[in-house]
Order: structure tokens, then sequence, then C-alpha cells
């Protein structure tokens, strides 16, 4: 049976060694050379030929994170791995799914394509921004839900009065199924945007009064739209409002807004790295993506990872 090797590009090393660690091994030797006009190239320090290769990579801001994963892929397919795997914690540009207007790119697709041609044979991620993205490429792909970290943890801080709440209609389905698992009311936030993150009215679809809202959302990018929310549901009499979101993106003035915020409590995922903030608090996806990695390379079934995902 061939060996697994678990490396990580430079972007997501901090969950790469959690996950190797989990898993019961080490994390593989890559060095990752740089030129001088900022040029670089991966080259792998042990040998991998027919072994199944996992290659951990969050694919945010830059867009070198993305490039340097794909060199990974490249080089892992010239150095004869048996399968190369990408774990994609964070699908980056996941947002880019249609032409919302004319003369725009599907920035989904087109990473999708540049994945495959870099000789991809299946891609593992977590809460894509839109699940259709799974159709847009022929290899598999396994994607997981963060409800199944979220759920649990939401269930063992026991809030009374707790409702779910989405940050706009969107998330509505995401939302929902969360409400059903926690056995909780759904509240919906109707935002309207004049450009890209900013929003110029929310309107609250649902009742608030005397209730803990937990806000749902997948992606937090400067966190204008959470925080707006928020507020309004506590001047709608709201006891306290917390947020759950997968991927803390958190750029611009992200952390200023959320410290400044009513919100108690930002709950987020590791798959993306994350400044520590008091009110902030981070739950672990290692143990997740390591059994993942375990069952796709004794060609298990991974069904049971989507317990919570029944209604989505």
């Amino acid at each position: 049976m061939s060996h697994v090797n678990i490396f990580s590009g430079r972007a997501t090393r901090y969950l790469a060694e959690e996950i190797a660690e989990s898993y019961g091994t080490s994390l593989g030797e890559v060095v990752i050379s740089t030129f001088s006009d900022g040029e670089f190239q991966p080259s792998y320090e042990e040998t991998i030929r027919g072994n199944d290769v996992f290659i951990v990579q969050s694919t945010h801001s830059p867009a070198d994170n993305l490039l340097e994963l794909l060199l990974m892929v490249d080089a892992a397919r010239r150095a004869s791995a048996r399968r190369i795997v990408a774990l994609i914690p964070y699908f980056g540009y996941a947002r880019q799914d249609r032409k919302d207007k004319p003369r725009v790119s599907i920035g989904a697709k087109l990473i999708t394509n540049l994945l495959v041609a870099s000789g991809v044979d299946r891609i593992i991620t977590m809460d894509l921004h839109s699940d259709q993205i799974q159709g847009f490429v022929d290899t598999p792909v396994d994607h997981m839900y963060a409800s199944s970290i979220f759920v649990p943890h939401l269930k063992k801080m026991n809030l009374p009065d707790m409702v779910i709440a989405t940050p706009d209609t969107g998330g509505t389905k995401r939302a929902a199924a969360y409400a059903n698992f926690l056995n909780a009311p759904l509240v919906i936030s109707f935002k309207q945007r004049s450009r890209h993150n900013q929003v110029d009215k929310i309107t609250i679809i649902g009742q608030v009064k005397d209730k803990n809202v937990i806000i749902v959302d997948d992606i937090i990018d400067t966190a204008g739209t959470v925080c707006k929310a928020a507020q309004i549901m506590m001047d709608q009499g709201a006891k306290s409002v917390r947020a759950v979101c997968t991927h803390p993106v958190l750029s611009g003035k992200a952390y200023e807004n959320i410290g400044h915020s009513v919100i108690n409590e930002l709950i987020v995922s590791d798959t993306l790295p994350s400044k520590p903030l008091e009110n902030i608090t981070v739950l672990s996806t290692a143990h997740l993506f390591a059994d993942v990695i375990k069952r796709v390379h004794n060609n298990q079934s991974i069904s049971t990872h989507f317990e919570f995902k029944t209604i989505l």
C-alpha cells in the first residue's frame, strides 16, 4: 500500500502541522526557494514516488498562495506521486461563482481549471461559498462542513433563548440547518449594497427581542455587515449577539470593526490565520481534516462527516 505524505505551503503551515500531528505523522520536508525578483520554486526534499501526497494550502490573498499551491502540485506530479490531493481549507475566489454583471470573470471556475491542469487528482475543502463550485471540476471534491465543529460547540454553550440569524439572505440555507440542529428559531437579515464591501441598509426579519442571537456565516471579510447587523439586533432588544464564521478573512478594518462592535464573541475556525483578539475564539479543524486524509488514503467512506448537512 502507498505511503501518505503531508506537505504544506507557506500560507497554512500552522494548520498543516496540526493536521500531520493529528494524523500521527510529521509534516513533509519541502523547500521553497525565492529568487531576487520574487519568483519562487518548491522542491520536495524527500521521495514521494508512488505515494499519496496531500498538499495543505488555503488560497487567500495574496495570489502567490494560489501559485505556490499550483507549483507544488506540478512538482509532485513530476516526482511521480501516485495521487495528488489539494487540501484547501479556504477556497479563495469562491465568491466569483457566476457573472453577476456583464464583462466579469468567473474566477472560481478558472481556479478549478488551473488546479486540474496542474495535476490535482482530488480536492478537499471546507464550506465553499457556493456549493455548485463542486460541479466546476471533473475531479472528486470532498466538501467538508464546519458545522461539525461549530454545532457541538454551540450546544455546549447551552445559551437560553437562542436564535440563529443570517447576515444576509444568501446565508439562509446554512443558518436554517444550524437552527434545525440546535432546535432554535431563525432570523433573517436582508441587506442592500451599493458596491462591494459596503452595506447601505439592513432589515431584520424575525424576533430578536430578549434573545441570545447567533449570526452564522461562511466568510467574514471587512466585518461591516456582521457588525452592523449585530448593532441593529441589539437596538431591537437582543440580550446578546455572537457570530460564527468558518473563514475569518478579516481584511481592511475588520479587527477594528469587531473590537468596537457589540458582538460578544466571534467564533471562527483555523482555515485562515487570525490575529488574537479578546472576543475571538478559534476552533481547530485539524482533527477533521486528518480523519478525512486517513479515509481518502484507505478508500473509506467520509459520509459520516456530512451528518450536519442533511437539510443544507
